[in-house]
């Protein structure tokens, strides 16, 4: 009898598909305005200083720290420097009225703030009474001080959100070079299967992973061809399959990926392509699946992953796994999530051999609250939950134990 060959673990399965991801090579220029959330193409240097000249972090008044020595100096006011105008040279013994982002006049080396100064007007003109003694530089931004001339700001691979299409237009780039965005087909097996909206027949279910994933997909910046609901047969699914291999980088799947007599998509997928992945060790989401399907012409293939049919196992695996695989097929080198470790308000029994994944609450405490229900169907919890408590292969959990939680924020985007 041939030994059942073990199931691989969270690690290595995504360390299988982030392997065999080629990025995307086509490019476009995008305005940066309408950039947001698209993968960077190239590095981006800046070809100017910011701030470009020094300039006063405050509004008060620009003048010579040495005329201010004693802490109490009364100084002609000479000029009013708004942001956007060039002021002239600061003589000794005079002051520029001055307001934030001004340029600094030539001769000043210090800005006091207005609530500093006393400020009157006399027939002999405009004078200002400094109660501070500066140093130089106080208040000033100095030219460069944020970036420098030839430095790079952004590199290839930045997954581009609105503080750094901000950084980029803060030197000037009207236009930036963006990888296209990934082309994604997606299908939903089951005879079960019903939209919202459609009456109800016994034995059926909504297609909720439809919505799930759009979202996900949407959210990842996707061009999606949605081929909706397929039936429960070999010959369609294959069909499905052949159509959505072409013009497509990658082919997701929900439902159909367990051995069952109605589960078709490893023998179709077998069929029109390869398969290089078959179930892994975690809980939920156990059978997914992952290989190529065959292009018309048979000399390309585009991606295919298949994701379990029950909604939170789908969800959950999409998060773990599709979601780094789509983000290293724009480019996107760091790929991983960011973790935290936060204390258990609950008590969790030893599991089985496989990795859980538990839906979990931050409490108003600061620690984290445990879903009752953590079956593999039950959608609410993802609703609920903040996040999702990483917990290894046969690990207890206690009250107070600390655990690696993974925030849904830094899942979803």
């Amino acid at each position: 009898m041939t030994e059942k060959k073990p199931m691989l673990s969270a690690a290595e399965a995504l360390d299988l598909l982030l392997a065999a991801v080629e990025p995307i090579a086509q490019t476009q220029t995008l305005p940066t305005l309408e950039a947001n959330g698209r993968v960077l193409a190239e590095g981006q240097v800046s070809q100017l200083n910011v701030p470009p000249m020094d300039n006063t972090q405050m509004d008060g008044y620009a003048v010579r720290a040495i005329d201010c020595a004693g802490g109490a100096a009364r100084l002609k006011v000479a000029q009013r420097i708004p942001a956007g105008q060039v002021g002239q040279p600061l003589q000794a013994g005079t002051a520029a009225r001055i307001f934030t982002g001004a340029m600094i006049p030539p001769g000043a080396d210090a800005v006091v703030m207005q609530e500093q100064c006393e400020p009157e007007k006399t027939v002999e003109g405009d004078f200002v009474t400094i109660r501070h003694a500066p140093q130089a530089g106080e208040w000033i931004r100095r030219s460069g001080e944020d970036i420098r001339a030839g430095s790079v700001i952004l590199q290839a691979g930045t997954r581009l959100r609105a503080q750094e299409l901000g950084l980029a237009a803060s030197v000037g780039l009207a236009s930036l070079p963006v990888v296209r965005k990934p082309r994604v087909a997606v299908f939903f097996t089951g005879d079960e299967l019903a939209m919202p909206g459609e009456p109800l027949k016994p034995g059926a279910i909504y297609n909720s992973n439809r919505f799930t994933l759009r979202g996900l997909l949407e959210n990842l910046g996707c061009e999606i061809t949605d081929y909706g609901i397929v039936p429960d047969s070999l010959d369609a699914t294959r069909d499905t399959l052949r159509r959505a291999a072409a013009g497509h980088d990658l082919i997701i799947t929900s439902g159909g990926v367990s051995v069952g007599e109605e589960d078709h998509i490893k023998p179709a997928v077998e069929a029109e392509g390869r398969l290089n992945m078959w179930q892994i060790a975690i809980k939920p989401g156990k059978p997914l699946a992952f290989g190529e399907i065959n292009r018309a012409d048979q000399d390309s293939r585009a991606y295919f992953i298949g994701l379990p049919g029950n909604p939170v196992s789908s969800f959950v695996t999409f998060l773990l796994f599709v979601r780094p695989f789509i983000l290293r097929l724009q480019g996107v080198a760091d790929v991983a999530p960011k973790a935290f470790r936060m204390r258990a308000d609950f008590v969790l029994p030893k599991g089985d051999r496989r990795n859980e994944f538990l839906r979990a609450k931050i409490n108003g405490s600061g620690g984290l609250d445990l879903f009752a229900n953590q079956g593999s169907a039950v959608l609410t919890s993802t609703a609920w939950g903040d996040g999702l408590i990483d917990n290894p292969p046969g690990q207890a959990i206690g009250q107070g134990d600390m655990v690696r939680f993974i925030p849904f924020n830094e899942l979803l985007y």
